[in-house]
Order: structure tokens, then sequence, then C-alpha cells
């Protein structure tokens, strides 16, 4: 008898369990992750850096803008890593390249947006394409 008990209490643990971990498949997920570089390079003569910004885009200027379309200075990679923290990005990773003597800093950003959202940035492209739309 107890054999028995112990069956039904196992094969009922089971069913649970399956009935848990299955999903309903009608319903797609409603999200995805996107990602996009930040690419900072310190001014001549300054310590602030001037951020550009690919998403995948490959258009144009992609330096951050305000917005006036006046690219915008940052004190440094925290300080745009700031920026785009209120805008709901995550870091991921960073990596140092050196080119002559200038350090060039890469930064690895995430965020997850509803599917049928897009990617926008001010970017001084962007912001050009929109001025010459108005007119």
């Amino acid at each position: 008898m107890k054999k028995f008990i112990t069956l039904i209490f196992v094969m009922a643990i089971t069913m649970v369990s399956v009935n848990a971990y299955a999903q309903n498949p009608e319903t797609p997920s409603k999200t995805k992750k996107v990602y996009c570089e930040l690419v900072g390079t310190s001014k001549l003569l300054s310590y602030k850096v001037t951020i550009t910004v690919d998403y995948g885009q490959g258009k144009g200027d992609s330096r951050i803008v305000d917005e006036n379309g006046k690219v915008k200075d940052f004190n440094s990679m925290i300080d745009a890593m700031n920026y785009m923290g209120e805008m709901g990005w995550n870091f991921e990773q960073a990596y140092v390249v050196t080119v002559g003597q200038q350090n060039v800093y890469h930064w690895l950003l995430s965020k997850t947006i509803d599917a049928d959202e897009e990617v926008q940035f001010n970017t001084k492209s962007t912001f050009k394409d929109k001025t010459e739309e108005k007119n």
C-alpha cells in the first residue's frame, strides 16, 4: 500500500511540474532585446569626450546631439552611460582600443523594447533628416 501511495504522489508531482512548465504557444513574446555601441573619443586638449552611437543604422554622422542639433559633450564615458541609463539602456561590456596616442572607448549596451518599437537616437544625421523633412 505504501508503494502505491508513493507512486500516486510521484505521478501527481510530475503532472503539476509539467503543467507549470508548459507555456501557451499562442502568446508570442511582445518584446525584443536590442543593442547599441557607444564609441567615445577624447577631445583634443580637453578632458571631455565626444560620443558616437552605433545602433546598426550605419548612416551619416552618429554623434549624439541635443534637442537643438548641437553635438552633446560628455565629461566622461560614465557621464555618457548615465545619460543612456536615463533612457533605459543597460551596460553589457566595454573595451578600449588605442589608436596612435589616443584611447577609443567602446561600450556595448542593451535594452528591452516592444517588438514593434524601433530604436532611435538624436544624432547629427537624424536631426538633419528631421530638419529637412520639415522644410
